[in-house]
């Protein structure tokens, strides 16, 4: 079973990096003109090698260890999983394209095939950044409230109760309401 593990792994990790490695070489913006690009380093543009270890080993260190996260996470699901995640992806995808478009058409601008799909790509790009910097201030805005929750109900729990009407959250009644 190990050969066989390690062999599945491989063509699924190999597969995937050339598919995540395409769509990061079209993720990138192609040549911005005057001084408008973002702040910060260059962004990491994907290498054209045709062979999979080398497009891996090319991403930046934080960006492998995200990809081997994912892989042994998805070698680890079942059949039915996968296929939840397939479908949630392609909801996903969907309406992003639906937004993208919608984007593009209150934008007013008229572009040819290449230049829609620059838009497209740079529209991508910004959201993904976006919707990261979002998680983060949830998670970050979760982790200074836990402790004030986690306080709150140690003082609720805490106390002997006299009936399991105490139990009942506050501001609704015990009786039926007709």
């Amino acid at each position: 079973m190990g050969r066989r593990y390690s062999n599945l792994v491989a063509i699924i990790a190999g597969s995937a990096i050339s598919i995540c490695a395409g769509a990061a070489a079209n993720a990138q913006p192609h040549g911005q003109q005057g001084g408008g690009g973002r702040p910060g380093p260059a962004p990491h543009r994907a290498p054209t090698m045709n062979n999979p270890r080398d497009r891996f080993l090319a991403l930046p260190p934080q960006d492998r260890q995200i990809f081997q996260k994912n892989a042994e996470r998805w070698m680890q699901m079942g059949p039915e999983e996968r296929m939840i995640m397939r479908e949630r992806e392609k909801i996903y995808r969907a309406r992003v394209n639906r937004e993208v478009d919608a984007a593009l058409r209150d934008s007013g601008l008229r572009l040819d095939a290449e230049r829609r799909a620059q838009f497209e790509q740079r529209y991508l790009q910004e959201r993904r950044r976006i919707e990261h910097s979002l998680r983060q201030e949830v998670e970050s805005k979760r982790q200074e409230e836990l402790p004030a929750l986690q306080e709150r109900l140690k003082k609720e729990f805490g106390q002997p109760s006299s009936s399991s009407s105490s139990t009942i959250a506050p501001g609704t009644s015990a009786s039926p309401k007709k």
